[in-house]
């Protein structure tokens, strides 16, 4: 997996992090959408197949990873998962 398209240095800020799993609120009027830190999937409030309405994230809810994602990394990237 060392050679997946998806890993862009992520190591350096969200190794052995706790994420939490949230609805995703967009953080201002003029910031309305996030997205995957590694697949670049978007987090957004508004409706629609193509949006992720939640996922994992830091307790700052500045970096969101989706469902996929964090399956397929969290052992790599030793996770724990608060309630929440």
């Amino acid at each position: 997996m060392p050679d997946d398209w998806r890993l862009q240095n992520q190591m350096d800020f969200l190794r052995n992090v706790e994420l939490v799993w949230k609805e995703y609120k967009a953080p201002s009027e003029s910031w309305d959408h996030d997205h995957c830190e590694f697949c670049w999937a978007e987090f957004m409030e508004a409706a629609g197949p193509e949006y992720l309405r939640a996922g994992y994230c830091t307790e700052d809810e500045y970096r969101w990873i989706c469902k996929q994602c964090f399956e397929n990394f969290k052992a790599m990237f030793a996770w724990t998962v608060k309630n929440s």
